[in-house]
């Protein structure tokens, strides 16, 4: 998976993941760390497998990688990170190895998902159900503080 190492070893990607790290040093709550988008790239990984999705892994990784890239821009400017990661994720997807239509549906998929659907027919329905999925809010040492609503919370192990 070589356009993966290159988003990787990308200095934009490395210098975003620092500035959210930085961010988030004192944050108690669920992270938006490099373990975070690793964790919803392997659980967005076998999704597309248990449904038979025609989505390759790379681009199911390119995807969860980058989707959170732009918290840094949200905690700074107030920008929605959705649309900041859109943007600097089609940045680091150009210099990796992704043509027009990958970048397309990777950055559509990032702007959308805030929003995705429970069935999953999309790469951004993919994402939201990924996302939420990596929550482990039942082993959570801060769960009663958590400020997501109670039907959200994953109380159990699921996929």
């Amino acid at each position: 998976m070589d356009r993966i190492d290159n988003i990787l070893n990308n200095q934009t990607f490395k210098k975003c993941i620092n500035r959210i790290n930085e961010a988030e040093k004192d944050r108690k709550f669920c992270l938006h760390n490099i373990e975070h988008s690793i964790d919803v790239a392997r659980i967005a990984y076998i999704i597309s497998l248990q449904n038979n999705l025609s989505v390759e892994k790379d681009v199911i990784y390119a995807t969860a990688l980058l989707h959170d890239i732009g918290r840094a821009e949200e905690y700074d400017n107030g920008i929605s990170h959705h649309e900041a990661s859109a943007i600097i994720a089609k940045e680091i997807l150009a210099g990796s190895g992704f043509d027009e239509a990958e970048m397309q549906m990777i950055c559509d998929a990032i702007k959308k998902h805030k929003c995705g659907q429970a069935q999953v027919n999309t790469l951004g329905d993919l994402l939201y159900k990924a996302d939420k999925l990596s929550r482990a809010c039942y082993s959570c040492k801060v769960y009663e503080e958590c400020y997501w609503d109670e039907s959200k919370k994953n109380k159990t192990l699921q996929i």
